[in-house]
C-alpha cells in the first residue's frame, strides 16, 4: 500500500505530455488557411528563397547523359566532343535570376542560344535567347529548357543526340534522355 511505481508514473506524465502538444497544436491555426476549416490533411508549399544563388558564376563541363561534352567552337558552332580536355567544351554558367542561367564558353567567348525554331547557335553578344531554366531532375541530371522560346506550347531543351549533334528544340522533351547533363567540375 502506498507503493511508489515508477512505470507506471512514467506512462502518466507521457500520456499528460502528449494531450499537452496535441492541444496546443490545435490551437495555433495556420495563419493562411480560415478559422474553423481542417486543413491539417493540406501540406501547403510555400516559395523559396534562392537570392544567394543570383549572380553565381561556375566553370563546368556539361557532360550529356549520351556521352558527350557540350562545344562551342571559334565559329559559333554548337556540337558534343567526346574529347574531355578539349578546352571549348570548358563553360560558364552564370546565374541570370532565380533557376535562369546563361551559358558561355570560356575559350571562345561565344553565349550559347537557342531561336524560335529551336535551333542552338552560339552569339558574341548576350542577347534575350542566351537565356536557359535550369532544372534540377529526378535522376540528378540538369535539364536546360530555353525561357524564351516554346513550341506549341511546349518548353525546347538544350540536347545532343547519341552522334553528338544537337537536336532541334521542338524534338525535344524533358524526359529524353538527350537532354540531361552533368555540370562536371574543372579539374
Amino acid at each position: 500500500m502506498g507503493r511508489w511505481e515508477p512505470a507506471g508514473s512514467s506512462s502518466l506524465w507521457l500520456a499528460l505530455a502528449l494531450a499537452l502538444l496535441a492541444g496546443s497544436a490545435r490551437s495555433h491555426r495556420d495563419p493562411i488557411s480560415p478559422s474553423g476549416s481542417n486543413r491539417s490533411w493540406v501540406s501547403i508549399r510555400r516559395a523559396r528563397s534562392y537570392n544567394h544563388l543570383e549572380g553565381d558564376v561556375r566553370w563546368r563541363r556539361l557532360y550529356s547523359s549520351t556521352h558527350f561534352f557540350l562545344h562551342i567552337d571559334s565559329r559559333g558552332k554548337v556540337e558534343g566532343t567526346r574529347w574531355k580536355e578539349c578546352p571549348n567544351s570548358i563553360v560558364e554558367i552564370r546565374s541570370v535570376r532565380v533557376g535562369v542561367v546563361a551559358i558561355k564558353s570560356v575559350h571562345t567567348g561565344f553565349y550559347l542560344a537557342m531561336n524560335k525554331k529551336g535551333k542552338l547557335y552560339g552569339t558574341k553578344e548576350y542577347n534575350p535567347n542566351c537565356k536557359f531554366k535550369e532544372r534540377i531532375e529526378e535522376n540528378g541530371y540538369n535539364t536546360y529548357a530555353s525561357l524564351r522560346w516554346r513550341y506549341e506550347g511546349r518548353q525546347m531543351f538544350l540536347s545532343l543526340n547519341g552522334k553528338g549533334m544537337p537536336r532541334q528544340g521542338y524534338k525535344t522533351r524533358r524526359q529524353h534522355v538527350s537532354t540531361h547533363f552533368l555540370p562536371m567540375l574543372i579539374s
